[in-house]
């Protein structure tokens, strides 16, 4: 067995380790996916909505959560984070339609970061719960409701929801909406295991002494709401998700932005792993599971890539060279020996493990209720998504990595 085989062999080993994992996590608790503990008490909350240059959503956000029908909403804090379009006059009008209920205030100067202006949108947040919301983000009706029982456990330092895709009028547009379907899948399985690692802002709610305790939110970090993921668990906080709690985000609709979030979305990944290298098989389930998950990741996934490249560099540079020299040889350039029909072992685990990672696709589209407007993905969609999208996946890793080590840190 050559050394490439026997990497391969360790690949594979992960892969087939993680797939059976939540394989196992799924069929164990899968009565549970869609339950919510009751509400025995009405905590006070207030909702942080952050927004740069959104004037065409951010009055139907304000919209939506003013209409969601929790009674013990008493904030909604729209913080502008000095947007250039009229964004802050939009607020200004909703500030004037719920008097009672909504606040507008405008950072000192622009932060550059979601996590600048959550930071300065909590300091008017004085309620027992805070929840963070986007500017382009719709919560359903009833989706704070459905988080709030979580919080009877001392415990619980955060909630997040249901994450869809609200914007569904493009091929990547589609593609997406099945990416979050799976990600939402996977994020509640792993909270059977105590390993949900972020809390997405579209919707995520906190208990406020827990998130002022920890710091509140890292502006260093690119993705604020994975690091302060960590944090809560590093610090020995419960995050917990509510499935029927849902989230309607817009999504990017060009390949440029959607790259560009992407890139961003994996090199705050890799700052978090960096800062908390350290917790590595330490830290309960922080340094047990979710550090060496993340890990792995981008093992299987840059790995992955490198020997697909390898592969068919090979494949191409010795069938050139085989032509080149037939061709001036006048000999044969196929024969019936360069057919190989016996299946090799590495071929025979591909296909398995394409088999359950598709299989497991098919669970999470299978597991979501969502809205009449949204229908499911038909096959043809579904099989690009598996086929060529999640392809992309190793080569934003390599990006990102290479971005890193070239310095670039920005937000965008």
């Amino acid at each position: 067995m050559d050394f490439l085989t026997g990497i391969f062999l360790v690949y594979s080993f992960i892969a087939f380790y993680f797939l059976f994992l939540f394989v196992l996590i799924y069929f164990q608790n899968r009565k549970e996916i869609q339950k919510v503990p009751p509400i025995t008490k009405n905590y006070d909350i207030s909702v942080v909505i952050t927004c740069y240059n959104e004037a065409d959503t951010i009055g139907k956000a304000i919209d939506n959560l003013a209409a969601n029908g929790y009674s013990g909403l008493k904030k909604i804090v729209v913080v502008d984070d000095c947007s250039k379009d009229n964004s802050w006059e939009i607020i200004q009008k909703y500030e004037k339609k719920y008097p009672d209920l909504v606040m507008g205030v405008q950072t000192p100067k622009g932060t550059g970061c979601a996590a600048g202006a959550k930071n300065y949108g909590s300091k008017f947040v004085n309620t027992e719960l805070i929840a963070f919301s986007d500017g382009d983000s719709f919560p359903e009706k009833g989706s704070i409701e459905k988080t709030i029982g979580f919080f009877d456990d001392k415990k619980v330092g955060a909630v997040t929801s249901t994450v869809l895709v609200k914007n569904r009028t493009n091929l990547l547009l589609k593609l997406q909406a099945i990416e979050y379907i799976v990600i939402k899948f996977t994020r509640k399985l792993l909270e059977f295991i105590g390993s949900i690692y972020v809390t997405p802002g579209p919707l995520a709610i906190y208990r406020r002494s827990a998130f002022e305790k920890i710091g509140k939110f890292d502006a260093k970090n690119l993705t604020e709401d994975i690091e302060i993921t960590w944090r809560l668990l590093y610090n020995g906080y419960d995050v917990k998700m509510s499935v029927p709690s849902k989230v309607y985000s817009v999504a990017p609709h060009t390949f440029k932005g959607w790259f560009r979030q992407r890139i961003r979305w994996n090199k705050g990944g890799v700052q978090t792993m960096i800062k908390y290298g350290g917790s590595f098989f330490r830290r309960g389930m922080l340094g047990a599971f979710v550090l060496p998950f993340f890990v792995f990741s981008w093992f299987l996934g840059v790995f992955g890539l490198g020997v697909l490249i390898y592969r068919l560099a090979k494949a191409f540079i010795v069938r050139y060279l085989l032509t080149t020299y037939s061709v001036k040889a006048h000999a044969a350039i196929l024969t019936l020996k360069d057919f190989n029909l016996v299946p090799s072992i590495l071929i025979y685990m591909g296909l398995v493990l394409f088999t359950l990672s598709l299989t497991f696709s098919l669970i999470a589209l299978l597991s979501i209720r969502e809205k009449k407007e949204f229908k499911r993905p038909g096959v043809f969609i579904f099989l690009v998504y598996e086929f060529f999208y999640l392809l992309t996946y190793p080569v934003i890793l390599v990006v990102s990595a290479w971005e890193l080590l070239r310095g670039r840190k920005t937000w965008s």
